[in-house]
């Protein structure tokens, strides 16, 4: 598997736009939905691409030195990054959940494990997969036009 640059900025974009246009249309708000949809898109995209430039492409540039990827294996690595990426960001959630949102009140450790049952958590791990399945699948097409068949 070769890098693709048209991968790298594609893969990160369909998933939080999916999930920025679901948030959109379920809320009750819906006067309002696309100025949701584009306030929503902002960070998740900030989210999205930062992890693949940051972490993703580093991580499977040093995992293609050492053996060479597979789907499988891009996949599981998008899987565990996108677990990875979970964790700072609900110690941001832990660092404004006191009192007006001031200091915390509980441990973090506490908080982690109080928020890693949210179904909203296991949201993150299944888009790192899916992004990562999607990197794979671009990168993987084959390059060059499509031959016309002679009739």
């Amino acid at each position: 598997m070769r890098f693709s640059w048209r991968s790298a900025l594609l893969a990160p974009l369909p998933l939080p736009v999916i999930c920025c246009a679901l948030l959109a249309v379920l809320t009750l708000q819906s006067n309002h939905a696309i100025f949701l949809f584009l306030f929503t898109l902002v960070p998740a995209c900030i989210i999205s691409y930062g992890t693949m430039f940051v972490f993703f492409l580093p991580c499977l540039y040093l995992l293609s030195r050492r053996r060479p990827p597979t789907g499988l294996k891009v996949c599981l690595l998008g899987l565990a990054l996108g677990a990875a990426v979970w964790v700072p960001l609900t110690w941001m959630d832990w660092k404004s959940s006191g009192a007006d949102s001031g200091p915390p009140t509980e441990p973090f450790l506490t908080f982690l494990l109080r928020w890693s049952a949210d179904p909203f958590a296991a949201l993150f791990p299944l888009v790192g997969l899916l992004t990562a399945a999607i990197y794979w699948w671009m990168a993987t097409l084959p390059h060059g036009r499509p031959v016309a068949l002679a009739e």
